[in-house]
């Protein structure tokens, strides 16, 4: 597969990187300067780990809380689409450590967007794929409501297709505030029998 992967011309770049040790802490996470990716995830982060167990997302597939690959190690956001959000929302903003996000990132156009199985490139080497597009759910939308009852439209809402995405760790190495983001996208061609 990756000698398929094509290269995008343009590059992004790591403007946050956020962690929580305590997953019964909630969803709220806090900054930190850099990040171990491992392939448990990142070093610290409460979401980490080669399995976890089945959710709500996976009824369909599994009974509730089956051992499953955790695909979901990471969550990744976009500083372009946070605004967005916020601006649909009719409040001032939408603070990442809201929403359980682990990198943010800015330069890349509809980040939400990137099909399963981009590669997300840093200099140490470190490498993310993309599982899948992150749907907004009610959890940050509590959060929210906390910091800005006065909001004009639900998160869940003004959030859809702006959520960012989940992947899981394909290379080991270390990520910096500032980092560049080269970005390798699979072949793109639609399923016709969906």
């Amino acid at each position: 597969m990756p000698e398929l992967l094509t290269k995008l011309s343009f590059e992004g770049k790591v403007n946050l990187l956020l962690a929580s040790p305590d997953r019964n802490a909630g969803l709220e996470k806090h900054r930190v300067p850099e990040a171990r990716l491992l392939f448990t995830g990142m070093e610290g982060d409460c979401h980490g780990g080669i399995t976890r167990k089945s959710d709500s997302r996976m009824l369909k597939q599994y009974k509730r809380n089956t051992e499953v690959r955790n695909s979901r190690q990471l969550s990744v956001l976009s500083v372009e689409e946070l605004v967005e959000v916020a601006g649909v929302m009719g409040i001032p903003e939408v603070k990442p450590e809201w929403v359980g996000a682990n990198l943010v990132l800015s330069g890349i156009p509809a980040l939400t967007l990137l099909p399963p199985s981009t590669r997300l490139q840093f200099p140490s080497g470190a490498m993310i794929v993309v599982d899948a597009e992150n749907h907004p759910c009610r959890y940050p939308a509590d959060i929210i409501a906390r910091q800005h009852p006065e909001q004009k439209k639900g998160f869940v809402a003004a959030a859809m297709h702006k959520r960012g995405i989940v992947g899981w760790v394909e290379a080991e190495g270390i990520i910096r505030t500032g980092d560049p983001v080269t970005i390798w996208i699979p072949p793109q061609r639609i399923y016709a029998y969906a």
